[in-house]
Parts: C-alpha cells; structure tokens; sequence
C-alpha cells in the first residue's frame, strides 16, 4: 500500500519536520508544499519533493515539481502563483497539463481536501501557524488501488485527526 507524507508552511521548524520524517519512515514518498523557511540542503528538507513557497528565498529551488507514486501523479506547488485562497481553477488547469490526480499545495494555512472532477486536492495546513484551526496539522494519502484512497490529517504531535479524514476513487491517467 503505496503512502506519500505531506506537509506545508513549517515556516522555520526544525526538530517537529524531522519528527515527524522518523515517525513515518515507511513512507514511499515525502511531499512539502512550501514555506519551510528552511536553507535548500538542510538535513529537515532531504526526501522531500520540495515546492518554493513566497516565504523561500533560496534560487535551488523549484516553483513546482510533479512526481510518480505507483499508479498516481501529484502536482506540488505552495499556491501563491496560483490564487488558491479565492480559488483552485489556476491550479486546477496546472493539474491538468501536467496530468495530475493530485494536487498538493499549501499558502493559506487551512488543512483540508477536495476533489473536483479527476483532480485530488490537498492541503496539508499548517505544521505551525494554523489558520482554520487550533492544531497543527499534516497529512498522509496511502491507497492499495485508484479505487481505495484514504487522506488521513494528524496532528503534528502525530495523533489522527478524526474529523479530517476522507476516502475517494482516483481514475487512471492515460
């Protein structure tokens, strides 16, 4: 059962990223979304598909990156080049060309999911400054095919948020 980890906006955390690296070490991927504040090379960012938030300042690295976990593509991006807090059509049709079924991404500090037609949405929240919410938050998307996905939020202190959790069907990409 492939599980990729995502997070976003840990704007200068250290010692929770890499708690949170150890306590999902069986991940088969790791997916941050941006506003790490942290130096390109540092030890908290190694394994990540890293998207640069407006908050990363460093030129290594990259606005977007599209990644192959098993059967499913994902997009990650931060959002703030794609106005995600008024709307996901921008991110939406970036999903779209680059042949993602999941679109991860953060900016807005608001935990929550979506999907809107083919298209998976993610928003991890925030690891430290939450917007919608007390508690700061992560995700991990696990699936055994396209049409057994589960999205399961944790809190940072690794604990399931019950109440932020959902299943869904991905089709395939052609």
């Amino acid at each position: 059962m492939p599980k990729v980890l995502i997070v976003s906006d840990t704007h200068g955390l250290k010692k929770e990223v890499v708690e949170i690296k150890k306590r999902h070490q069986d991940v088969d991927a790791m997916i941050h979304c941006g506003d790490s504040e942290l130096a390109y090379d540092s030890k908290e960012l190694e394994g990540f598909s890293y998207a640069k938030g407006n908050c990363d300042f460093e030129p290594e690295m990259e606005e977007e990156q599209t990644l192959q976990v098993g059967e499913i593509t994902f997009l990650v991006v931060h959002g703030h080049l794609h106005q995600i807090k008024s709307t996901l059509m921008p991110l939406s049709y970036r999903a779209e060309e680059v042949g993602a079924q999941v679109a991860c991404f953060g900016h807005s500090h608001k935990a929550g999911a979506e999907k809107v037609g083919d298209t998976l949405f993610i928003n991890p929240g925030s690891a430290r400054l939450p917007r919608d919410r007390e508690e700061p938050t992560y995700a991990i998307l696990e699936w055994n095919n396209l049409s057994d996905v589960h999205l399961q939020f944790y809190h940072v202190n690794g604990d399931p948020m019950p109440d932020l959790h959902m299943t869904t069907v991905l089709a395939a990409k052609n």
